[in-house]
């Protein structure tokens, strides 16, 4: 694959559909809502939008339930909306890649409905029946990720199901090869719309152990910590098998141009790696999450930027990822100072960047009330600090009473600060973090170094991470303080007419040198002279 495919040299931007802009003031965002904000997006500089599940489903995990693959859920709007919106993105040259949720259906998908109605429906093998063990209990020892066991009962039938997630999403059996080709052609129905590629939920688990062996313990897990890390996952994802399973994937969107498959995958980078699949026909991104589960200092980060890009399989294309709809946003994790940092570490490194939408305006933790939440993590599992809610709060674009997001109260609440903490206001700011975004995103398309040039670590110390981007005649030297107090780097490496182009304070524009001052939680971009 080229260095110049789109989807390497470009920036993907997530949005979450409930909270992105509502159009029909309902208080929940829609896809025609997406639509009036494309030039906001364009504008931003990114080349795609991943937008997470909008499909028919009865929304017990908001979407991630789908009951019909090949439809809209009223609440997003209709088929003719997505179509519009496919239609706007590519007139402003955005790719539009969707949210595939593969492993589990809805109970109220009509596959499950047939599956669970006898033992001897042709599609009771499409999801995983299991016996009771002889004393009655569950079939073996696997653990649901949102808590309890991943095994539900069910009366009709006497047998077990399998289910991951909630009790309402059993998982599909991919060893199946009549549920490959059903879910191929739901992939072939999307691409035939015009959808430039697909992010894979939970890639990893779409293949299990097929004698259902029982999960070890977890040595390490202890009282606080979520239900589903008191055993290690080895049988119930990670299976050899489940890399056929992406190759035939990835083999239906091979037969159409410029397309991109993306894998979530929750695995260290020894594991990781290997979803690039034999002689690359696997994930084309197998999603790399290490800068979200990794502390943030420059030892460690080095040591994670440096093992990942050595690892890459020749061919292979990285990438990173600072949030997501699952994960605490960057701003919550490390404060405000160091997202400035983040941002340019992230636009920056050898591989494609991933944004979660409300980053670039620095939206930090929402503060969730008791009778506001909405997650159903954290309603099976409540009080161990795992809320998705205030990752998936409302995009804000304005200091209005909704935040411009919508006319009426939203789903969720907005941030105590949205009256300066928005689009409209920060985007007037010249030093403002959506400026510094702007400003990185622009140097990033300017330089073929900063977007597919090669990777060079640079020996650094303490909380200063530096290294290098090369491609042709052109070399930029980033450096990052991780820290809280100012430093002296040596840059002789960048030769003389070396000159600072960036700082994460957007206030510098002037020679290098041989040594740069470092101001606290200061990052700055140097091309050499």
């Amino acid at each position: 694959m080229p260095a110049q495919t789109w989807w390497k040299k470009g920036i993907v931007y997530q949005i979450y559909p409930r909270s992105f802009q509502d159009s029909n003031g309902d208080g929940v965002g829609d896809l025609k809502g997406i639509a009036t904000r494309l030039d906001y997006v364009h504008e931003l500089g990114v080349d795609a939008i991943w937008i997470s599940p909008i499909y028919a489903s009865p929304m017990k995990d908001f979407g991630y339930d789908v009951s019909d693959y090949c439809g809209i859920h009223p609440l997003f709007g209709t088929i003719e909306d997505f179509d519009d919106l496919i239609r706007e993105a590519h007139g402003r040259d955005l790719k539009v890649i969707l949210d595939f949720v593969p492993n589990h259906t809805s109970d109220q998908h009509p596959w499950f409905v047939e599956s669970r109605s006898s033992r001897t429906n042709p599609k009771r093998d499409w999801y995983l029946w299991r016996d009771a063990k002889p004393d009655g209990s569950v079939p073996n020892n696997w653990v649901s990720n949102f808590g309890g066991s991943a095994w539900t009962w069910d009366e009709a039938t006497g047998q077990f199901y399998y289910h991951a997630f909630l009790v309402e999403q059993p998982d599909l059996n991919w060893r199946n090869p009549q549920v490959r080709e059903a879910m191929h052609d739901v992939l072939r129905f999307w691409l035939d719309r015009g959808v430039d590629g697909f992010r894979v939920d939970v890639i990893w688990h779409l293949i299990k152990d097929a004698q259902f062996r029982d999960n070890p313990p977890n040595p390490a897990w202890h009282a606080g910590r979520p239900e589903i890390d008191s055993l290690l996952q080895v049988y119930s994802t990670d299976q050899p098998e489940v890399h056929d399973v992406i190759a035939g994937m990835r083999s239906v969107l091979d037969a159409y141009p410029e397309r991109v498959l993306i894998g979530e995958i929750y695995l260290p980078t020894e594991r990781l790696v290997t979803y690039y699949g034999k002689d690359l026909s696997g994930a084309d991104l197998p999603f790399n999450f290490q800068l979200i589960q990794t502390a943030w200092n420059a030892r460690a980060i080095a040591k994670l930027v440096d093992e990942y890009d050595a690892a890459i399989p020749v061919g292979g294309w990285p990438n990173w990822v600072l949030g997501n709809h699952d994960q605490p946003r960057i701003a919550a994790r490390i404060g405000a100072a160091q997202a400035r940092v983040a941002a340019m570490l992230l636009l920056t490194l050898r591989g494609t960047p991933t944004m979660y939408y409300g980053d670039e305006i620095g939206l930090a933790r929402v503060e969730i009330p008791p009778e506001r939440v909405q997650d159903p993590w954290e309603k099976n599992e409540p009080g161990l600090g795992f809320n998705r809610d205030p990752e998936r709060t409302p995009m804000q674009w304005d200091g209005s009473a909704h935040a411009g997001f919508s006319t009426v109260e939203p789903w969720l609440p907005l941030a105590g600060d949205h009256a300066s903490c928005n689009v409209a206001a920060l985007g007037g700011e010249p030093a403002s973090i959506l400026s510094l975004y702007r400003r990185l995103i622009v140097l990033r398309r300017e330089m073929p170094a900063l977007s597919i040039g090669d990777y060079v670590p640079v020996s650094t110390e303490g909380a200063l991470f530096a290294y290098r981007r090369k491609q042709g005649g052109q070399e930029v030297t980033v450096l990052l303080n991780l820290g809280s107090e100012s430093m002296t780097a040596s840059v002789p490496e960048c030769g003389p007419g070396a000159r600072i182009v960036l700082s994460t304070f957007l206030d510098r524009d002037e020679p290098a040198g041989d040594e740069l001052r470092l101001r606290p939680n200061e990052g700055v971009l140097v091309v050499n002279g």
